[in-house]
């Protein structure tokens, strides 16, 4: 294990980010085997490399089908896995410090919203609440437990009692934040609810094959004329990380000190993009010490020049074909 794990959390600096980002890279290059190889395989001296740009990305894919681990598993490690659908293989997380999820998501939700026990916290995870294995249910729960407010829990089919405590609610001054995936919003947005200021509105994304996918404008636009709003936030966040960015308008998405966008050219995954145009997204979570810092998902996006990363879609067919292809060498 490192020397000290929380160190990332008191990252202030561009420096301080590049320091801790090498030292990770290093520690996950000789214990991470499954990134190691990666790393040999394209060719990257781990002793060139000395800024962040030259820190080689895993592709994501790689958790669907390896151990990415930086330290052995135990019994403490808890897995995480992705929803998927029967034709799918999941991605597995395996997590050997969850308290150092849970110190990076409340870190995160105290930075962008303050502290949870000042909201009442509805959650509206139906496809993710019917698996185990799910971060983001992991996360609302610790968020709902850390709740002081009577009404904050989870809904599945009792969308009844969700539309009763809404209705109760927005004759409070309570602070509430309705969190859900885009679909559940979506259903939800059918019972004609107009909802005050008082509401946080955030999509997580996802339809789960219930509904065809849409831009985050397009949903953002049918959330905001079916909820009567001006605003809807978004969580960007995914099985394989230990962070989360939030979005509170514009679809911008801002992430934690410790968490940083990238892209990279579309026909080129191991080139990384300077000039904030549309590629795929690149991410650097250090919070994922023991499995890997370092991953390319299967995003479409831009990263403006303070860093803040609009979302575009996803990848056709949700493949790079390049990796793909190195990825048979292992």
């Amino acid at each position: 294990m490192l020397k000290n794990e929380n160190t990332i959390f008191d990252i202030a600096s561009e420096e301080q980010f590049l320091a801790e980002a090498l030292s990770i890279f290093q520690f996950q290059y000789q214990n991470n085997l499954i990134y190691k190889k990666w790393t040999d395989l394209i060719k990257t001296n781990p002793d060139t490399v000395n800024a962040l740009d030259k820190i080689p990305f895993l592709p994501i894919e790689f958790f669907k089908k390896f151990e990415v681990v930086s330290s052995p598993i135990n019994s403490k490690t808890v897995s995480f896995t992705s929803s998927s659908t029967t034709s799918q293989v999941p991605a597995t997380h395996y997590v050997n410090s969850v308290d150092l999820y849970k110190k990076s998501f409340l870190k995160t939700f105290e930075l962008f919203y303050g502290d949870p026990k000042e909201y009442c916290i509805l959650a509206l995870l139906p496809n993710y609440l019917q698996r185990s294995g799910s971060s983001l249910v992991y996360m609302c729960k610790e968020l709902i437990g850390l709740s002081t407010h009577p009404f904050s829990g989870f809904f599945l089919d009792n969308i009844t009692d969700l539309i009763s405590k809404i209705n109760r609610l927005k004759n409070t001054n309570q602070k509430i934040i309705l969190i859900g995936v885009s679909y559940a919003l979506m259903d939800l947005c059918s019972h004609n609810l107009q909802l005050t200021d008082s509401f946080i509105v955030m999509e997580t994304g996802g339809m789960k094959g219930a509904r065809k996918e849409m831009l985050k404008p397009e949903l953002h636009a049918f959330l905001k004329k079916g909820f009567k709003g001006n605003t809807i936030h978004s969580e960007y966040g995914m099985t394989e990380l230990l962070s989360q960015a939030y979005s509170k308008k514009n679809g911008l998405f801002e992430a934690p000190p410790w968490m940083r966008f990238y892209t990279r050219e579309v026909d080129d995954p191991l080139k990384l993009r300077t000039d904030h145009k549309t590629g795929g997204i690149n991410v650097i979570d250090l919070a994922n010490i023991y499995s890997c810092s370092f991953i390319a998902t299967k995003d479409l996006g831009r990263v403006n020049e303070d860093g803040a990363l609009e979302l575009m879609g996803r990848y056709d067919h949700s493949d790079v074909r390049g990796c793909n292809l190195m990825m048979g060498d292992f």
